[in-house]
């Protein structure tokens, strides 16, 4: 009953909002009209256009909350499993779009700051222009050193990009990892933790990560680069060490990707943007310009540029068991950060111009290092007898089925995980490289060992495996 009342409360509210946006809009077309016409309408125009981002945020936290409270009323029915598989496609669809959008739109202007001509044919007040060609069109683009001496009515602005890759990310660990903490975020054999100790923690190694960025930033390491990354890595090192030593491997990998795009965000919202809105407004009202405002949002983009590949690996990572379930999972992940880091190091050197010979190879040795250190073992072991299928069937139906049939039994897991169903020889034996590769090499499954597996089991089936996964 609750969930019901909530969806028409909110319901309601939502198209109230959604008037609200055209009414909005309506205002704000007739006060371009009236500047057009040369009427001062400045502050009006900025006050329509805070309403309008407070309705777009209104809008946005409505959704959200009527999507809590469609899941309040079918928790504990068999919709629940379908609702939270449908809400992880919707919200990565998002997540993967916006985030398209934000490191495009980094990947791009960073390009822009390597590339510009600063030498040949350049105005005094210009920091560097570039002639480009693109979807049949020539562009022609120039970089101010710090404002033009009017600024344009009409101003387009980065930064929604990021706000809602980071608001749909930060949902999409709700519904994966959150929701379901007991199954994917906590795993006892790392560390024994109730589920909201585990929420609590990860949310709050946001914050702390954040602000332990933003005083270095303030520091004077920022002037010496070398020393600021060497220390920064560091630091990075030490969150995926904390991490998975707190939660599950993919948690761990997750987390560490969801603390470098929550630094991403904050750079956007706390320095970026901030210091762009501070120079417009000190260019429009003719006042003297703060130089280094730019500059430290030019750092902060910079940053985000370096952390994007990074971002990127962990956001598939969780497809690669053989990443997060290696032994020594937070060694593969620092392997990974600083390989990636290191390639978009070269292609920021040779947007330059800069020669930058080594740095790729190096780059490339370094992810190369993390696939051999966590290759398998040549020779796990002999296989003296013969093992027949009825054993492995067996293990399969005490330790897998109960999540992996067409009717699980299991706590959390209302319906197959990614589909897979042990129901039939046929359908094991369908899946026996995947079994290998999950179940013997990585060990992540059963997930976070839940079912209790033992050693032996694993070699059991490793030896059926290798024998021929034979039903006979």
């Amino acid at each position: 009953m609750l969930g019901i009342i909530l969806l028409w409360v909110l319901g309601f509210v939502l198209v109230m909002l959604t008037i609200m946006t055209f009414y909005l809009r309506s205002v704000a077309k007739q006060y371009e009209a009236d500047d057009e016409a040369g009427l001062d309408v400045e502050k009006k125009k900025q006050g329509i256009t805070d309403a309008q981002n407070f309705v777009y945020t209104a809008l946005v936290l409505v959704s959200v909350g009527m999507v809590a409270a469609l899941y309040i009323y079918v928790k504990g029915t068999p919709w629940e499993a379908h609702l939270m598989e449908w809400l992880n496609i919707v919200i990565r669809l998002m997540h993967i779009t916006f985030g398209i959008a934000w490191i495009g739109a980094s990947f791009y202007f960073v390009f822009l700051e390597n590339a510009l001509n600063r030498t040949k044919d350049v105005r005094d007040e210009l920091a560097g222009n570039l002639w480009a060609v693109h979807g049949g069109g020539f562009y022609y683009l120039e970089k101010y050193k710090v404002a033009p001496k009017t600024i344009p009515k009409h101003l387009h602005w980065f930064k929604y990009e990021a706000y809602f890759t980071w608001l749909s990310g930060f949902c999409l660990l709700f519904v994966v990892y959150y929701f379901n903490a007991s199954a994917l975020l906590i795993d006892k054999n790392v560390l024994d933790i109730s589920a909201l100790t585990g929420i609590g923690i990860g949310v709050g190694s946001f914050i702390v990560a954040w602000i332990i960025y933003d005083l270095l930033c303030k520091s004077p390491l920022i002037k010496k680069p070398i020393w600021f990354t060497l220390v920064g890595f560091f630091i990075a090192v030490g969150f995926a060490y904390f991490y998975s030593h707190v939660f599950s491997g993919r948690a761990a990998y997750i987390h560490f990707g969801a603390m470098l795009g929550s630094i991403m965000v904050a750079n956007v919202f706390f320095v970026i943007i901030p210091a762009q809105k501070a120079m417009v407004n000190a260019a429009r009202k003719g006042l003297p310009l703060n130089p280094q405002l730019g500059k430290n949002a030019l750092n902060r983009s910079l940053h985000n540029n370096y952390f994007t590949l990074p971002v990127l690996f962990v956001m598939i990572s969780n497809h690669f068991p053989s990443t997060f379930g290696y032994e020594q999972p937070w060694l593969i992940l620092t392997i990974i950060t600083l390989g990636t880091a290191g390639v978009k190091h070269y292609l920021n050197l040779k947007e330059k111009g800069q020669l930058s010979v080594w740095v790729l190879p190096v780059s490339v040795v370094i992810l190369l290092a993390g696939a051999f250190i966590s290759a398998p073992p040549k020779n796990p072991g002999a296989c003296n007898t013969k093992i027949e299928f009825s054993e492995v069937n067996a293990i399969v139906q005490e330790k897998c089925v109960s999540c992996h049939s067409s009717k699980p039994t299991d706590d959390v897991y209302k319906a197959p995980p990614n589909g897979v169903v042990y129901d039939t020889p046929a359908d094991i034996v369908a899946k026996k490289d995947l079994i290998m590769q999950r179940v013997v090499i990585t060990k992540t499954m059963p997930l976070n060992n839940k079912t209790n597996i033992t050693q032996k089991e694993r070699d059991i089936i490793r030896c059926w495996i290798e024998q021929g996964a034979s039903v006979k």
